[in-house]
């Protein structure tokens, strides 16, 4: 598995040994003793609050880690919790969250939940659960966290308990002195009990568990898809599938020696299983820069002095974070990075060669959702990374394209580079019961077996996965699932729109933003600017607001009167890259947009004139995701 490199490399991976007997350990709480045990004076968690090289940091060795993890576990069950109950943590990045992301899964069930989605989506999340303890922070200032908790919680009775976590132990004088006296007031109006949650844990036993913890795989955490897409879905995660992400990650990449940054959000499976798993297997030193992670304040100023300060040899990010480091120069050593695992969406090929130029370091474009614990495949480290391919299946995950009914019947498998749905099985999928919301499963398994992702691609002949499009038409802005539909049924309240169709524009920073065409009845007159204003105040997550409005005389439809979508991301792959050309001084356009069965959508650019060159063309373009051709 170290020189784990081709589809050959994997097979043979899998048929040595079943993935069983090659993780003996079961629960999350048995590797993290295991690792304790090899490696209990090395630094296994780094929290600072703030951004700067010198400023101050908690560490925690595996040792000071297993004993915070236990005391914890004890907590939860000592306020109730067994092994079907649900702990809630709401937190920023800080020791606390992975502490109780830990002991939530030895006590009973970990729930992370976004602390930015509004406090209705997480009362909802609160009652589909049935959590009975919520973690979450103390009042602090410049954050609405604790009210909006409190104002859920009103709304799930269920919840008991509510343990706070100040963030204030972190800063130094005079801050330290100062936010005590600055909190905002927090209107409470639950009956549950408020505890802190340090002064709890301190009085618990940190040496063992106080209770036996069974000997068997069961579903122990509780991870919510989007967020800005209405009410989520509750995905569930069994101890396999998240033993199975450290495993992969230990095998083909980490020693004890690795230091991994996450400044991603431990409420994300992005970080809390690639990286903090990986890092529990493997016995890796994980650093979290910021309560707020790449979103903290000067991160991304001080991010490469942050990678020197703690030695850092491995990053996770996302294509939102790369374009944003390389408006800012290396400034520091970061000789010791040898590997970047880059997911959420697709990135762009040019921005990735940009990132590999300017910071020395191979970047590993990897592939997975919610639904299946996370990761899927990745370009393999020692081998060959086929730039815009998300790489190899890890072993033991089967992926297929296939074409399916809706309900999920398989019509056929597909050929070699033949586009389908990627449907995927692996110890990460929980077979026939992926949601909590069992009709919210109906329809999801291709052949009773396969996860069918929703997503669109091909696999090659070496087995690598492309992803090409998506089947069920979501937004990604930057990683954040946005839901067509939440602008479409804003504007069908309004009474001059007939139809409405919501898509994503290629954007360099982000991915996509969203946009929207219009039809309006006949006889209306309205403007872009009022229908910017109506949408702005009617959809309730900033982030699915529309960038861009337009009003066409009639939208594009299908012979059975359903918006044609594909025809309205032409006409934003030509608006957007003919502006981006325009202002970079290229006299070029493009001509049009075509559907390649391997590429996805694909602008022809026609140069007006013969002096352009590709290269300066593919400084502009190749910073979105969907791919250009010069005209011949």
């Amino acid at each position: 598995m170290p020189h784990y490199a081709t589809l050959a490399d994997k097979i043979r991976t899998e048929t040595d040994m079943t993935f069983a007997e090659r993780v003996p350990e079961v629960t999350l709480y048995q590797v993290l003793a295991r690792t304790t045990a090899n490696f209990p004076d090395r630094r296994a968690l780094s929290f600072q609050i703030k951004s700067g090289v010198k400023d101050k940091a908690e560490t925690l060795s595996w040792t000071d880690l297993k004993a915070r993890v236990t005391q914890a576990a004890n907590v939860f069950r000592g306020l109730g919790v067994g092994e079907k109950d649900v702990v809630t943590y709401l937190l920023p990045n800080c020791n606390e969250a992975v502490v109780s992301l830990l002991g939530g899964t030895t006590a009973g069930i970990v729930n992370p939940i976004n602390p930015t989605i509004e406090d209705t989506q997480i009362a909802s999340i609160l009652r589909e659960t049935g959590a009975k303890v919520v973690v979450t922070l103390k009042s602090f200032p410049k954050t609405d966290v604790a009210q909006k908790v409190a104002n859920a919680i009103k709304m799930a009775p269920n919840v008991e308990t509510v343990l706070e976590v100040d963030l204030a132990r972190y800063l130094t004088p005079p801050l330290s002195w100062i936010v005590p006296l600055i909190r905002p007031k927090v209107e409470i109006e639950h009956s549950a009990t408020v505890l802190d949650f340090n002064a709890e844990l301190n009085k618990a036993n940190g040496t063992a568990l106080d209770f036996e913890e069974s000997d068997e795989d069961r579903v122990a955490s509780y991870f919510h898809t989007g967020g800005t897409t209405g009410m989520p879905k509750v995905a569930q995660h069994k101890f396999s599938g998240m033993n199975y992400q450290g495993w992969c990650a230990k095998e083909m990449l980490f020693t004890e020696e690795d230091v991994l940054i996450c400044p991603l959000p431990m409420f994300h499976v992005f970080a809390a299983y690639p990286v903090l798993m990986a890092c529990l297997a493997s016995g890796a030193h994980m650093v979290m820069p910021t309560p707020q992670g790449y979103r903290g304040e000067g991160v991304f100023d001080n991010y490469w002095k942050l990678l020197e300060r703690w030695d850092v040899t491995f990053m996770v990010t996302v294509p939102t974070a790369v374009s944003a480091l390389m408006q800012r120069p290396v400034d520091a050593d970061v000789s010791k990075l040898r590997y970047v695992l880059c997911g959420s969406a697709p990135l762009p090929v040019e921005l990735a060669k940009r990132f590999e130029e300017s910071a020395g370091v191979k970047i590993l474009e990897g592939y997975g959702m919610t639904e299946a614990t996370c990761l899927v495949s990745i370009n393999p480290p020692h081998g060959e990374r086929k730039m815009g391919s998300v790489g190899l299946p890890f072993p033991y995950c089967e992926a297929k394209i296939l074409h399916n009914d809706v309900d999920g019947k398989i019509i056929n498998e597909c050929a070699v580079d033949e586009i389908g749905e990627i449907c995927v099985d692996n110890p990460g999928v929980v077979n026939g019961s992926t949601y909590t919301e069992v009709e919210k499963n109906t329809g999801l398994f291709a052949g009773g077996k396969y996860l069918r992702t929703g997503d669109l691609g091909r696999i090659d002949a070496d087995g690598y996965l492309w992803i090409t499009g998506r089947a069920k038409d979501l937004i990604i802005r930057g990683g954040h699932n946005i839901d067509p539909a939440l602008i479409e049924d804003a504007l069908a309240g309004h009474e001059s729109i007939a139809f409405s169709g919501a898509i994503g524009q290629p954007d360099e920073h982000s991915g996509e933003l969203p946009c929207v065409y219009v039809e309006l009845v006949d006889g209306a007159d309205i403007s872009t600017e009022e229908l910017k204003a109506y949408l702005k105040s009617h959809i309730g997550e900033k982030a699915a607001i529309p960038k861009y409005v337009e009003i066409l005389d009639e939208l594009p439809k299908t012979q059975v009167g359903k918006i044609f979508k594909p025809d309205l991301r032409k006409m934003a792959i030509t608006r957007v890259y003919d502006t981006a050309l325009a202002k970079a001084g290229i006299d070029a356009i493009v001509e049009t947009v075509f559907e390649d069965k391997k590429r996805g959508l694909v602008a022809v650019v026609k140069y007006n004139d013969s002096a352009i060159e590709d290269d300066a063309v593919n400084d502009i373009l190749g910073c979105f995701t969907p791919q250009w051709d010069p005209a011949k």
